[in-house]
């Protein structure tokens, strides 16, 4: 983890557009009246996200930085997904992230009198599923078609093709595809 500069946002996206986004994430992606998955796709774009082909955003879906979050193809963020990418967050391909799932790339240093933000990227390699109301954890790679159980956070990575389940998430049983 790396600590976080309040000034880098800045540096990054000026702040008109940071606010622009702040509108169109609400009116958006937040709401239940906008169901048009191609046009969301096309507006993270233009925002500076990399998305895929066939990539669904269901309603109530919360994403702080578009400009700093990677979806491959086939891709699947239900409902009220929030994605709080203060650092890059990349989705491969045919991932899915279930309802009420949290990507959350900061954490502060509780170790330090200033409480200094905290920063990680995540990795969800191809196949993985984030489970419903699950928490994914700073820095946290999830490797390839693994998966993480309901209400489970993760803290560290997960190997690929197992199982993961708890608060923190512990490895349970290999994934066996047919």
């Amino acid at each position: 983890m790396k600590y976080y500069d309040p000034g880098n946002l800045i540096k990054k996206k000026n702040v008109f557009l940071r606010c622009l986004w702040y509108v169109t994430n609400n009116f958006i992606f937040r709401s239940y009246l906008f169901p048009v998955y191609s046009l969301k796709r096309l507006i993270l774009k233009l925002y500076g996200a990399k998305i895929g082909n066939g990539v669904i955003i269901k309603p109530g879906v919360n994403i702080k930085y578009p400009w700093l979050l990677e979806i491959g193809d086939y891709s699947w963020i239900g409902e009220c997904v929030w994605i709080d990418n203060l650092a890059v967050i990349k989705i491969g391909n045919n991932v899915c992230v279930s309802q009420g799932a949290l990507l959350l790339t900061g954490n502060h240093n509780y170790k330090k009198k200033s409480f200094d933000l905290m920063t990680g990227q995540i990795v969800l390699e191809e196949g993985c599923w984030i489970g419903a109301k699950s928490v994914v954890c700073p820095g946290v790679m999830c490797k390839t078609h693994s998966v993480l159980n309901v209400s489970s956070v993760a803290v560290h990575d997960l190997e690929p093709y197992s199982i993961y389940c708890g608060n923190p998430a512990v490895k349970i049983r290999e994934r066996i595809i047919k």
